[in-house]
């Protein structure tokens, strides 16, 4: 019970959300939910682009109707023209890099800043208008922390620093009295206090969701004692896609079957949370020294354990369970302060060469012969690695 809590405990951990961005502190699990999001965030990126882009430009009508066809409007026709073309290529930039996570954050983030730009200026020709270009800036401050998605430090420092910029310009240009100018101010700090509250609670919502759906995905195909992959994992997706990819590149696979040697006399002396313990040191063991994100380890069984070492040879395999077999032998697992449970294991490594023409082998067969020279480590004597290529 306790292991398990714990377990539960790290997994949480691992998807710990930052208080004050709504971003996940893990990098990798941010990054993954980004890629997890990748499509729906092109879509309404892209739609916000083009929204944003058609109304700043329709917008050059009302500098025509306050300026007339005059310098000052063809410098701010120009400009929304600028801002047009930016969120254009920002929209190309995203559909030439589809996977890339960081291409959609720089051209959301480089849009905001030319169209923030691009509304000061129009504030300094249009200087008599301020409280209109107010009730503008609250829109435009809306629009960037809630319909363009971007992280929300971008958006934040983007809304903020444009406020600050037009709040100076309004004192400077704008002629307001100053209990107009207060009030002013204090509607647009309270836009952005609303607008950045929104926006960190939408954060939140998408990544407590991502959250909830990937821990229960995780629970599906992990084992919930040890966290390795389970038997149905393996059996429906790992080793079945490990050995076409292989076929398919000419490249070797190793498989090793691990067993702990004795395991059913931990459970009768020491009693099923001691045995729990034990595997959950081994299990950890396995995936210390094996390759994050490359090796699988599974539970594939009550004490047994198979590795699937994409493009290891035989005798990178036989090291590998060599050196796992020491390490296990030489380190005891506590199971309390003053009980140390001495334990070994042994491993059977069977490794095919699919570079060799007209080499095959099915799961099945990689998997059976792993378990033949378990055994045979095992009637050897235990605490051994047989290997062989087949």
């Amino acid at each position: 019970m306790t292991l398990n809590v714990q377990s539960n405990r790290k997994n949480f951990d691992e998807f710990d959300i930052h208080p004050l961005w709504g971003e996940f502190r893990n990098a990798m699990i941010e990054k993954e939910f980004l890629h997890h999001h990748l499509d729906r965030g092109h879509s309404q990126l892209r739609t916000a682009l083009i929204f944003c882009s058609f109304f700043y430009v329709a917008f050059a009508l009302t500098d025509v109707a306050a300026l007339g066809y005059a310098r000052e409007s063809l410098i701010l026709f120009l400009a929304r023209l600028l801002v047009a073309v930016t969120a254009a290529a920002a929209i190309y930039l995203i559909y030439r890099r589809p996977l890339s996570v960081s291409v959609p954050i720089l051209a959301a983030t480089a849009v905001e800043i030319v169209g923030m730009g691009t509304f000061m200026l129009i504030t300094v020709y249009r200087a008599h208008e301020i409280p209109w270009h107010a009730m503008s800036m609250s829109i435009m401050l809306i629009v960037v922390y809630l319909f363009i998605p971007n992280r929300l430090i971008f958006s934040l420092g983007v809304a903020l620093a444009s406020t600050a910029i037009f709040i100076f310009l309004a004192l400077k240009v704008g002629g307001l009295k100053p209990s107009d100018f207060l009030t002013m101010s204090m509607l647009l700090v309270l836009t952005n206090t609303f607008g950045g509250v929104a926006a960190r609670r939408y954060h939140r919502l998408w990544r407590d969701e991502f959250r909830a759906q990937s821990l229960l995905k995780r629970l599906s195909v992990r084992d919930h004692l040890t966290g390795c992959y389970n038997r149905r994992h393996l059996d429906g997706n790992i080793l079945e896609k490990e050995i076409a990819h292989a076929q398919h590149h000419s490249l070797w696979l190793t498989v090793i079957l691990c067993d702990l040697d004795h395991f059913k006399l931990v459970n009768d002396t020491y009693g099923h949370q001691a045995g729990d313990v034990v595997l959950c040191t081994f299990s950890s063991l396995l995936q210390q020294i094996t390759r994050e994100h490359i090796d699988y380890v599974i539970r594939y069984g009550g004490e047994e354990f198979l590795l699937v070492l994409p493009g290891t040879d035989l005798a990178g395999g036989a090291l590998l369970a060599e050196r796992l077999r020491v390490a296990f032998a030489e380190n005891p697992t506590f199971h309390t302060a003053d009980q140390k449970i001495n334990m070994t294991a042994s491993f059977g490594v069977a490794a095919v060469n699919f570079a060799v023409e007209g080499k095959m082998i099915s799961q099945y067969g990689l998997i059976t012969a792993a378990d033949t020279l378990l055994y045979k480590a095992k009637d050897a004597g235990r605490n051994l690695v047989e290997s062989c290529e087949l």
